[in-house]
């Protein structure tokens, strides 16, 4: 065991935060440390947002659902698809390049560049002592973040992390066993042995949730996939990535 390796394995989410602001000096690290993430083919498909407006804040909790902790803690960045500068690249250097800004595969680059850079930015924020919550519920209401933030056609906010020192530790949730994630050679296909995997992990979960709650909930992972997953969320996403000149071949 490192202490790089221990950071990661000793990941939680924080949900609560001192009234405590990052310093200039931690945030400029942490987005170099986001830079310094793999992006495929040298394209750097992503920009971060930083929040430190509390009215901007405010009104982006309300975006995401209510969630306080995106109004309150030290930083809140904001990691976006980019495209936008590579539609100016094409400019600069009298390069046809719409077809290839609006295939599937640069909109996957896009995400896949900004998802490494958030990585990297919330294991440098953890090793630095903070606490990190990652937040989808901007998506629930891109529209208007997107006004909020004045976000041009070709980017796209994926998702927000909010940084600052916690107030408290939050239990760890146990994540699926390897068997579940890590396959041999080729992919595991027999139903049988995975439900029997899944059925041993709900076991895990229902026993992490009585001890955290003191006996009062008690449910399964796999309880909660379905429940979850048996409404279709942000079903107007297709269209709003086309029309952001994402993903349109």
């Amino acid at each position: 065991m490192n202490p790089v390796i221990d950071t990661i394995l000793n990941h939680r989410s924080i949900r609560s935060f001192e009234d405590r602001p990052l310093t200039e000096e931690q945030i400029q690290l942490i987005v170099q440390c986001a830079q310094a993430a793999s992006t495929s083919s040298y394209i750097q498909a992503y920009s971060i947002i930083g929040i430190t407006d509390p009215e901007k804040k405010k009104e982006l909790a309300a975006l995401a659902g209510n969630q306080t902790y995106v109004e309150s803690n030290g930083h809140f960045f904001i990691f976006c698809a980019d495209l936008h500068r590579h539609e100016l690249v094409g400019k600069m250097e009298q390069t046809n390049v719409e077809e290839s800004l609006e295939s599937t595969e640069k909109f996957m680059v896009a995400v896949i560049d900004a998802t490494l850079a958030s990585q990297n930015a919330a294991l440098a924020a953890e090793s630095m002592g903070l606490g990190i919550c990652y937040i989808g519920g901007l998506r629930s209401n891109l529209e208007e973040v997107c006004k909020l933030l004045h976000v041009p056609d070709r980017v796209i906010p994926l998702f927000g992390l909010a940084v600052g020192y916690p107030t408290s530790n939050s239990s760890k949730k146990p994540r699926l066993p390897l068997a579940n994630i890590y396959h041999d050679n080729q992919y595991e296909q027999d139903s049988a042995v995975s439900t029997q995997q899944l059925i041993q992990y709900n076991r895990t979960i229902s026993s992490y949730y009585e001890e955290r709650t003191s006996g009062k909930r008690s449910d399964t992972w796999t309880s909660q996939m379905a429940y979850m997953l048996k409404t279709p969320k942000r079903m107007y996403m297709k269209e709003f990535v086309e029309k952001k000149g994402f993903n349109k071949k």
